[in-house]
């Protein structure tokens, strides 16, 4: 007998495929024999005890019945005598040996998705006492310092913690500004590879989409593929009209691998496809945010607010850029003279964000909500959400059909440029019905458009729910 010692791996496989008999005779219950597992590989004669899972590693070889010196030493004088015995289970130890790396990988991937289906990607039955784990992809803009922390992704995540679910935030815009690399000038790779890192940790029932642009189709299959039951849904909230086509595009990136879509405009004027899931959805206020109540003061330092910016994440004016609404604002500057305006984002007046904003609108009696392009049904930008939910008397162009939601005592409509100086001459001098309606509007839109229902909406619609929301019935 020979005593190699410690020898490499390689060089242990190279020396069994020279090897007749390999003895493999644990006395301890083995979990799993590797030595016996790699002689049968060889193929190499095998005599191995009867412990633990030593059997399961070889097709043919020689079990002992008992463990014992004597035996042994038959087993292998009987293999050495018997020539065609010895090959006969050298050449099948080799033929039917089938516990490959490939083998085993492909045992593995189904016990997990047998694992996931029975348990966490199940389908969920959502109780009124079920909460979900939900992953939230959207622009929380820390690399902006607060200056954008007033945002209506914030709003829907407040919704979701307020109605008991897990959230875990992934601010994508930031994570991409942070990672840009030589390798990886957009931050793109890193962006998805963390994406499903996280995934793989926190495993949510829910993944929400706002805008997440750099997202890849491709990311989204393979997470589909591998979590088959995790629902996916997007919101978003940008014009998608025939002067905004790129928006258009952006919604409809996703869309076939969305189980739900949600937008701030209505469906029906767009003409969607009836194949996909898409659903209006109005801005939300929300309780820790817009926190005024303008219509209890008397004394204002201006009478009509309005606030617009070339691009919330620029935060300042672009030179050369030019907006329609500064013509209007200009020609309705005209027609009320005596009206006192404050005003910004036009004229070269920068755009103002997060408290400087909210200090500008509590001096305010009326809020203007006017947005780009022709007015189209229930589109706003979430100007609509803050100047409503502090408190201001809001005016909005009647083409957006808010007042199907609204009445006129809650919020007052325009039909044109001469009839908003009109309501605004009357309303600005009129404290008493200003306060009246602001009062009523701010109260109706916390009511039924607040952040905890609009939150619940995108839950109950993405997961099939039956519930009744009230702009649903209008």
């Amino acid at each position: 007998m020979v005593n190699l010692g410690f020898k490499k791996h390689k060089d242990i496989l190279e020396l069994f495929k020279k090897t007749s008999i390999a003895v493999a005779c644990s006395r301890w219950e083995e979990p799993f024999g590797r030595t016996s597992l790699e002689a049968s590989s060889r193929g190499c004669a095998v005599i191995i005890s009867n412990r633990g899972g030593l059997p399961e590693t070889i097709t043919n070889g020689v079990i002992l019945r008992n463990l014992s010196v004597n035996y042994l030493y038959q087993a292998i004088k009987r293999l050495i005598k018997n020539k065609d015995e010895l090959t006969y289970l050298q050449k099948n130890s080799y033929k039917n040996f089938f516990l490959t790396d490939k083998y085993i990988s492909k045992k593995i991937d189904k016990y997990r998705n047998e694992i996931l289906t029975s348990s966490f990607n199940s389908k969920i039955l959502l109780t009124k006492d079920k909460k979900l784990k939900i992953l939230h992809v959207t622009n929380f803009n820390e690399r902006h310092n607060g200056r954008l922390f007033y945002n209506t992704g914030k709003r829907i995540n407040n919704g979701f913690i307020r109605l008991g679910h897990s959230v875990l935030e992934f601010s994508d815009r930031d994570i991409v500004s942070y990672y840009r690399s030589i390798n990886d000038f957009k931050g793109e790779k890193k962006l998805n590879s963390k994406l499903l890192e996280v995934i793989s940790n926190y495993l949510p029932d829910l993944i929400v989409f706002g805008h997440a642009d750099l997202i890849n189709i491709s990311t989204i299959l393979f997470i589909k593929k591998n979590y088959p039951n995790i629902k996916f849904c997007q919101w978003f909230l940008d014009r998608m009209d025939t002067e905004w086509i790129k928006n258009k595009e952006r919604f409809f990136n996703k869309i076939d691998l969305m189980d739900c879509n949600f937008c701030t405009s209505d469906p029906g004027y767009h003409n969607f496809n009836n194949k996909y899931k898409i659903y209006y959805m109005p801005n939300p206020v929300d309780i820790s945010f817009e926190t005024l109540k303008n219509y209890e003061k008397n004394n204002f330092n201006h009478d009509v607010f309005f606030a617009m910016s070339h691009g919330v994440h620029r935060g300042v004016l672009k030179k050369g850029k030019f907006d329609n609404r500064e013509l209007f604002i200009n020609e309705l500057i005209k027609k009320t003279p005596n009206i006192r305006y404050d005003l910004y984002g036009l004229f070269n007046r920068q755009p103002i964000w997060a408290d400087n904003y909210l200090n500008a609108i509590s001096q305010c009696k009326i809020g203007l909500n006017l947005s780009q392009g022709k007015p189209i049904k229930y589109y706003s930008s979430d100007r609509f959400s803050q100047i409503i939910g502090n408190g201001l008397l809001v005016m909005i162009d009647q083409k957006t059909k808010f007042s199907n939601f609204l009445d006129e005592d809650e919020i007052v409509e325009f039909k044109n440029i001469s009839d908003l100086s009109e309501k605004i001459l009357k309303y600005s001098r009129d404290d008493k019905l200003r306060i009246k309606i602001a009062k009523k509007g701010r109260e109706k839109y916390f009511k039924y458009f607040n952040s905890t229902i609009i939150s619940n909406f995108i839950i109950s619609k993405t997961f099939e729910i039956k519930k009744s929301f009230y702009w649903e019935n209008k």
